[in-house]
């Protein structure tokens, strides 16, 4: 017999250290007029352009330390980190002592996965502003990436500092959600996520990340499913290229999905032996009574089964999550075996006579075992990297 096995896992929604060096570069002096547009246009996502105003602004002042951490914030969101991390280190050497600089250094450095490093620039931002929040929130980060559970817990006090030295940040409570999240303290991380959604409604990583605890819940707390789902709707809303909200909405599609081939499996077996004693000739009750228990198997499963999706998935999410469900392959295939099996037991039942679709149980029902887990597995391949 099958066992049941958990779904694939859902993705936690990491922290932005860049969203740290954007505060610190709104305390710098004023900004050319080139360099303002450029600065504006990287606001609204035209990263490209703002690249083209920043190095037209650095071609009559190259040394500026502003202008060089506005072009690596353009290059790093465009992809070319190494060309962002030789801006940085322009900007270095013109500015040592520049904070927004050697905080971009810690994003690039993470972006490149060179972690040592990267800590390395954060502690010396830390450094150079012991009472600045972005310097911790950027090594709460870091550290956050480490697997080792002392680094971790170090991760977590570097967050509460962070929102010790600023309480209205955002960011600095979502840190400390991650941290404590990533350290098995789910009450701890709900109350910063719960805060962090307070401070800003649109923070698609806390929607991502607190419905990602409601999940964890949704076999002890009524409705707990219905709010991850809306949860991950609402974040993949705000944030259209947020690949970890899709994906979650991806894996609790496929889990519903997968959910079902027990009812398929068991109003299988209930209308495969029903109807047996009529498809073998029997007569009169000893072939009817298994006949129409059967078919009160088959629909009080089957109407069950709607009745909790109902419940479970109300109307406002229907939508989101059918149009996630047919765009993911390994949902499809899952729904098409399970809705193999369970038409193979309506018509089972209702053409007896034909014994053709009572010969279908067994094929369909390791099709349907063995779809299960290639499109878990290929579920699996379709994770974000973090």
């Amino acid at each position: 017999m099958e066992r049941a096995h958990d779904p694939p896992g859902p993705v936690l929604a990491g922290s932005r250290t860049e969203s740290a060096q954007h505060h610190a570069r709104q305390g710098q002096g004023l900004m050319s007029q080139v360099l303002e547009r450029a600065d504006a246009l990287f606001d609204v996502g035209r990263y490209e352009q703002a690249a083209t105003l920043a190095a037209q602004h650095l071609a009559s002042d190259p040394e500026d330390a502003t202008g060089l951490v506005l072009l690596a914030r353009c290059q790093h969101r465009l992809g070319r980190e190494q060309e962002a991390l030789a801006s940085v280190e322009r900007a270095l050497t013109a500015e040592p002592g520049s904070l927004p600089a050697w905080l971009m250094r810690t994003h690039v450095l993470l972006a490149l996965r060179r972690y040592e490093e990267a800590e390395a620039a954060a502690r010396h931002a830390v450094e150079l502003a012991p009472q600045y929040w972005g310097g911790h929130y950027a090594l709460g980060t870091v550290l956050d990436r480490s697997s080792r559970p002392e680094r971790r817990r170090a991760a977590y006090e570097a967050a509460r500092t962070a929102v010790a030295l600023a309480p209205d940040e955002s960011d600095a409570h979502f840190l400390v959600g991650l941290t404590a999240q990533r350290n098995g303290d789910h009450r701890v991380a709900q109350q910063a996520y719960e805060t962090a959604l307070r401070l800003d409604p649109e923070s698609s990583e806390a929607h991502n990340n607190l419905s990602l605890l409601h999940l964890r819940r949704r076999w002890f707390r009524r409705g707990a499913w219905t709010k991850a789902a809306e949860g991950f709707v609402e974040s993949a809303a705000l944030d259209i290229n947020d690949r970890q909200a899709r994906y979650n909405l991806e894996t609790m599609a496929w889990g519903t999905a997968a959910g079902a081939r027990w009812v398929a499996l068991l109003g299988c077996v209930a209308a495969t032996f029903g109807s047996a004693q009529l498809r073998g000739g029997g007569s009169g009750t000893d072939a009817v009574v298994p006949f129409l228990i059967g078919v009160a198997v088959l629909v009080g499963g089957w109407g069950g089964w709607a009745l909790l999706m109902t419940r479970r998935v109300p109307s406002r999410l229907r939508r989101p999550l059918l149009l996630v469900a047919r765009g993911c392959g390994p949902v499809l295939a899952m729904a098409v075996a399970v809705g193999l099996l369970g038409l193979q037991a309506v018509l089972t039942l209702a053409l007896w006579r034909v014994e053709v679709f009572a010969a279908l149980a067994y094929p369909l029902f390791w099709g349907t075992v063995i779809t299960y887990w290639v499109s878990r597995s290929a579920l699996q391949r379709r994770a974000p990297k973090p």
